[in-house]
């Protein structure tokens, strides 16, 4: 998204990058209980979800520790915590969105082991040094999310002709929401507000948008790998598909970001192979460069999500900011006459309601006979991210996007300080994200949009 560059350095000041926060003192607990899950597991390693749940007095910094069997099992890396290994003691201390527990309240962590020999659970489990006295279970591996859930429903995506498809070969329509900048909002991802977005909003799917430069990847490539992992653990275990967002902005050539992508990618490809809910966003906005440019970065990058995961679905950006070169001049004939080279692939379309209109409008009417197109990002505002929310623009645009059965990601699920964001400012640093008092005027409209009821075939 074109965003003001004032918002960057206020929100970097406000919320803080996750990995410069220091944990805050840690206050004694109670009791806990730690639900311990093998969600998956292959020949010398595995990978484990922890949700540790505060049966005491509220905490404010929290450390929990485990001690690994005696069988070679070693910890590897981590997410939604800080984690460390010393002998056969494992840690995992509370990040900024998650440092608070209130009695009752619940965290999900997890993390990737190695193992020779047998693979028993861990043991000793404390919370601030205070025994967690709840039971350690574990319930079968990759629990079914149910059938009534948008991955329920339609299973493993694919592209037919120009349409996503889903696993009985029908095509659907997937409504949901974008993050923001996860280096700046991190707070607004935590497990209330994704149950907000699966169950009030009744999201189909959450963007995931993992900014390369501006304080993002670059800067903690593992850090930013975990998290963004972490969310499409978070997707899945509420039945939404995670649409996995190499958020590229500035420099708009996505060649610039070339090796990045290919080791981002072939991280999150091979760890989240087996799920049927992740598609891949291979660039955000390429902006100032040519369709040939774009297309040669495309051709490098699938290749590598290929050899790791050969059925997902991939969508490549498109020229002037993923306008299909309408924003440069030009229009969807570059692409349609000189495609990517690869198949089960779709194409990015982005629009700000207030700035895009009928014309815009015209070339994805256009280009929907003859490309597969998915609305990876739109905001009801001015391309800036601010301004007056265009109610009339964006209804046209979501009867549009209806009628040609394209999907789409609404910018943004925050309380950013603009009015394109869902929620009203300092939402986030509350727990109520279902109720219409904290919704803006975009985040109302969208709502109502997105929860009414989905119609996926199935035969």
């Amino acid at each position: 998204m074109k965003r003001i560059v004032a918002l960057l350095a206020t929100c970097a000041t406000a919320v803080g990058l996750t990995s410069l926060l220091s944990p805050q003192p840690a206050a004694a607990a109670a009791g806990c209980k730690v639900d311990y899950t093998v969600t998956s597991q292959w020949q010398g390693g595995f990978q484990a979800g922890v949700k540790v749940t505060n049966l005491g007095d509220p905490v404010t910094g929290w450390t929990l520790k485990f001690s690994l069997p005696d069988s070679g099992q070693k910890f590897v890396q981590g997410w939604n915590a800080t984690w460390s290994q010393s002998g056969s003691t494992v840690s995992a201390t509370g990040i900024d969105w998650n440092r608070t527990l209130a009695t009752g309240a619940s965290t999900d962590l997890g993390f990737v082991g190695s193992f020779t020999g047998s693979n028993p659970k861990p043991s000793a489990f404390t919370l601030n040094g205070v025994a967690c006295t709840g039971s350690v279970e574990e319930p079968p591996p990759n629990p079914d999310p149910g059938t009534g859930t948008p991955v329920g429903v339609n299973g493993q995506l694919h592209v037919c002709g120009v349409n996503l498809c889903n696993q009985y070969n029908r095509p659907i329509q997937l409504r949901g929401m974008s993050t923001h900048g996860i280096q700046w909002f991190s707070k607004c991802y935590n497990n209330a507000a994704l149950d907000a977005l699966a169950k009030d909003w009744k999201s189909d799917l959450l963007r995931i948008a993992m900014y390369v430069q501006e304080d993002g990847y670059e800067t903690d490539p593992a850090g930013f790998t975990s998290r963004v992992n972490s969310l499409v653990d978070m997707a899945e275990a509420r039945g939404m598909y995670a649409l996995i967002d190499f958020h590229t902005l500035t420099p708009g050539d996505p060649n610039y970001n070339l090796d990045r992508a290919k080791t981002f990618f072939a991280s999150v490809a091979a760890r989240n192979a087996a799920k049927k809910n992740v598609v891949y966003e291979i660039a955000n906005e390429p902006n100032g460069v040519s369709w040939t440019a774009i297309k040669s970065y495309a051709e490098q990058v699938i290749p590598v999500i290929r050899a790791a995961d050969p059925d997902a679905v991939i969508i490549v950006g498109t020229r002037g900011w993923s306008s299909l070169g309408v924003s440069d001049g030009s229009n969807e004939t570059e692409v349609v006459n000189n495609p990517v080279n690869a198949t089960n692939i779709m194409y990015a379309f982005h629009f700000y309601a207030a700035s895009h209109k009928d014309n815009y409008r015209a070339t994805v009417s256009r280009a929907a006979s003859k490309l597969p197109l998915f609305v990876t990002e739109f905001g009801t505002v001015s391309a800036t991210g601010g301004g007056t929310m265009d109610r009339s623009s964006t209804t046209a645009w979501l009867d549009l996007l209806d009628q040609l059965k394209i999907s789409y990601a609404n910018w943004t699920y925050s309380d950013a300080n603009e009015s394109s964001a869902a929620f009203k400012p300092g939402t986030c640093d509350g727990t109520d994200y279902s109720g219409s008092g904290v919704l803006s005027e975009s985040g109302a409209l969208l709502k109502s949009r997105i929860s009414t009821a989905d119609s996926f075939p199935t035969s």
